[in-house]
């Protein structure tokens, strides 16, 4: 399990375009790294249209937004068309990364328990160590919130 105040593990996923994208990669700058559990869901889609709503101010605190889930690059590239997202979502089919950050656990819905994506953001600073975790993220509001913490 990630805790705040250590180094943020490093991993490597392939992006909505098809590169290979490491954590190091952005080394130098702060990142929001938000695990959702399906794209074009909901709360999914509205927490990255608030996400995309503010990344403008994101970018003048020198962060990028990095989206991970389970699903398909053909799925995250449709999500990411049809809502005209201006940042990086990353596939993780396997579920390696959602181990590795703690985010895959039991969840129960109407009675029945099954396994999936605890909606979670790691802002990571500059030097790769984990500022801030938010679990169990209700997304209104959330993506103003993870601005504020970057500002602070």
């Amino acid at each position: 399990m990630v805790s705040e105040g250590e180094e943020a593990p490093d991993f490597t996923l392939e992006a909505d375009d098809g590169r290979e994208v490491s954590l190091s990669d952005y080394r130098g700058k702060s990142v929001v790294l938000y695990f959702y559990p399906k794209d074009g869901t909901p709360g999914c889609t509205r927490e990255a249209i608030e996400f995309r709503d503010i990344v403008d101010e994101l970018e003048k605190e020198d962060a990028v937004v990095l989206g991970v889930s389970k699903d398909s690059i053909k799925s995250h590239q449709r999500f990411k068309q049809k809502h005209n997202l201006p940042f990086t979502l990353l596939s993780d089919p396997e579920g390696k990364v959602l181990e590795l950050y703690g985010v895959w656990k039991e969840k129960s819905m109407y009675g029945r328990t099954f396994m999936g994506v605890e909606r979670t953001t790691f802002l990571i600073n500059e030097n790769g160590d984990v500022k801030k975790i938010y679990r169990k993220v209700k997304v209104e509001g959330h993506a103003q919130a993870c601005l504020l913490d970057l500002q602070s």
